[in-house]
C-alpha cells in the first residue's frame, strides 16, 4: 500500500489505506483533464459552468453531516467544526457561482487611439492543486471552484491523511454535473507531483502547505515556466492597544488561537498587548485558555503523532532557552495537547521566529504602538493580523504598517466566502477567494477592433 491512509488521530487506529497512483493513472489524469479543457471548457459559457457550481454548493449542504464525519475521523477536527467547514465550503462555492459572470465580465480599456479594446478573462488549461490536511474541504473549494467556472480543469493532489475527503470531493463535482476530466483526484507521490508540474499540458500549480513544500514547488514551477500560487505558513499577530472592552479582546484572541485546535495558518499565534491593559488582559486571557474544554468541544486532538511531537519539541525548546509556561504543561496525552500560553519569549529564542501549529499562544507585552509594529514585523511570515483598539483610525494606522497580506480590525475571524485571502513574505504569494482569487489562473486576453 502507499502512504495515503486514514489514521484516526484520537485513537491511533489505521482505518483504511489507499494505494499510491500508478504511472498509468497519472497519465490518464493528465490526458483527461487536457481533453476536457479543449472539448468542454472551450464550448461552455461561464453561466453554464457556474450553474454546475451552484449544484455543487447544494451538495456540500446536503452532505454536510457525512462530510463532517469524514474529516473528524481523518484529522481530528471537532465534529461541529467539521460540519461547519463543509457548510462554509458550500457558501464559498455558491459565492463563486453567484458572482462569476460579474467578476469575469469583459474589462473595457480606455486607449489613446480610441479603438474598441477590452480584456476577456478565460481559462488557461490544466491546473494542479496540492492541498493540506487542516481544512480538507475549505482549501479545495476556494481553489478548485473558481478555476472550474473560469474554464480551467483541475488535477487535485490532497494530503496523504485525507484520502476519504479527497474522494468525497471528487464525487461532489461529478454528481454536480461536471464532466469526467474536469476535476480529477490523484493519490500522487512526491515524484509524480514533479512529473505533473513538468508536463506541458499543465499550465499552473497552486499549493497550500508548509514553507518547505512551497519552496520546492515554486522552484519546480519556475523551472518549467508555470504560474504558481502559494499559501504557506503564518505566525499571525493579535495586537491589543488601548481598549475599554478587554473581555471582547480576550474572546477574540482565544477564538483566533483555538480555531481548529490551533491548526490554522492564519490563527492568532502571537498575542501582543500594550502595557496599559496588559495586566487585566493577560489574567483574563490565561484564565480563558486554561478553561478550554475537550468535553465541550473547544478543541480536539492534533492531526497526527508527528504534529504532536513537533509542537512538543518546539515548546520544550522554548522552555530550555528560558521561556515560561504560563498555562499548560507540554505533556500531551496521545495527540491531545493541553491549550498553552508561553511568555518571556525573546528574539534570541528559536520559537520567536517559528510557527506553532497547535493550541499554543505566545504572549508579549509592549510599551508603544511602534514596539508592537516592530515585533509583528520581525516574523519571517506575513499572512494575517488582528488589531484591537477603540480608536479605529489608530488601529488602521498600525495595520497600515504591518508587513502582512490581511489586517482585521476589531476582531478575529472576519474571513468571508467572497473575501480575498493571502499573504506576503514567507507566507507565500497570490490570492484566493473573491474576484482576485478567480483571476489568478486566468488568461487576460486582449481584444482590439480596427475602425
Amino acid at each position: 500500500m502507499g502512504k495515503y491512509a486514514v489514521i484516526n488521530p484520537e485513537t491511533g487506529e489505521t482505518v483504511k489505506e489507499y494505494p499510491d497512483a500508478t504511472a498509468a493513472e497519472i497519465e490518464s489524469a493528465l490526458e483527461s483533464t487536457q481533453r476536457t479543457y479543449q472539448e468542454w471548457s472551450r464550448t461552455t459559457t461561464v453561466a453554464e459552468r457556474a450553474a454546475l457550481a451552484h449544484r455543487a454548493a447544494e451538495l456540500f449542504e446536503e452532505r454536510k453531516d457525512e462530510l463532517g464525519a469524514i474529516i473528524n475521523r481523518e484529522m481530528g477536527k471537532p465534529l461541529d467544526q467539521s460540519i461547519g467547514e463543509a457548510e462554509f465550503s458550500g457558501a464559498i462555492t455558491e459565492a463563486f457561482a453567484k458572482n462569476a459572470e460579474k467578476w469575469l465580465a469583459d474589462e473595457e480599456l480606455e486607449v489613446e487611439d480610441g479603438l474598441k479594446s477590452f480584456f476577456r478573462f478565460q481559462g488557461i488549461g490544466v491546473i494542479l492543486g496540492i492541498m493540506p490536511w487542516n481544512y480538507p474541504y475549505y482549501q479545495v473549494a476556494r481553489f478548485a471552484v473558481p478555476n472550474l467556472i473560469l474554464g480551467n480543469t483541475v488535477i487535485l493532489k490532497h494530503a496523504e491523511q485525507c484520502p476519504e475527503s479527497a474522494l468525497a470531493l471528487e464525487q461532489i463535482f461529478l454528481d454536480a454535473g461536471f464532466p469526467k476530466g474536469a476535476y480529477v483526484n490523484v493519490f500522487a507521490t512526491h515524484e509524480q507531483i514533479s512529473t505533473i508540474i513538468a508536463d506541458d499540458r499543465v499550465q499552473g500549480v497552486s499549493l497550500t502547505g508548509s514553507e518547505r513544500a512551497g519552496s520546492i514547488v515554486a522552484e519546480q514551477a519556475g523551472k518549467h515556466l508555470k504560474k504558481c500560487v502559494l499559501e504557506l505558513g503564518g505566525s499571525d499577530v493579535f495586537i491589543v492597544l488601548d481598549t475599554a472592552d478587554i473581555d471582547h479582546a480576550v474572546e477574540h484572541a482565544v477564538g483566533g488561537r483555538m480555531e481548529n485546535t490551533g491548526q490554522a495558518c492564519n490563527g492568532s499565534k502571537r498575542i501582543v498587548v500594550l502595557d496599559t491593559v496588559y495586566d487585566e488582559f493577560s489574567k483574563k486571557f490565561e484564565e480563558a485558555i486554561a478553561g478550554q474544554s475537550l468535553e465541550a468541544g473547544n478543541y480536539g486532538p492534533l492531526s497526527s503523532e508527528k504534529a504532536t511531537e513537533t509542537l512538543k519539541a518546539q515548546v520544550q525548546g522554548a522552555i530550555d532557552q528560558g521561556a515560561e509556561v504560563l498555562v499548560g504543561n507540554n505533556s500531551p496525552e496521545g495527540n491531545f495537547y493541553t491549550p498553552t500560553v508561553i511568555g518571556g519569549v525573546t528574539p534570541e529564542m528559536d520559537v520567536y521566529r517559528q510557527e506553532l501549529f497547535g493550541p499554543v499562544a505566545q504572549l508579549y507585552k509592549v510599551s508603544s504602538d511602534e514596539e508592537a509594529i516592530r515585533l509583528a514585523n520581525s516574523s519571517p511570515y506575513g499572512l494575517g493580523s488582528v488589531v484591537i483598539a477603540d480608536d479605529l483610525e489608530r488601529a488602521e494606522r498600525v495595520g497600515n504598517q504591518l508587513d502582512v497580506g490581511m489586517v482585521f480590525i476589531g476582531g478575529a475571524g472576519l474571513e468571508g466566502a467572497d473575501v480575498p485571502f493571502g499573504g506576503v513574505k514567507k507566507s507565500g504569494y497570490g490570492r484566493e477567494l473573491g474576484k482576485g482569487g478567480m483571476l489568478e489562473f486566468a488568461n487576460k486576453k486582449l481584444f482590439r477592433f480596427a475602425e
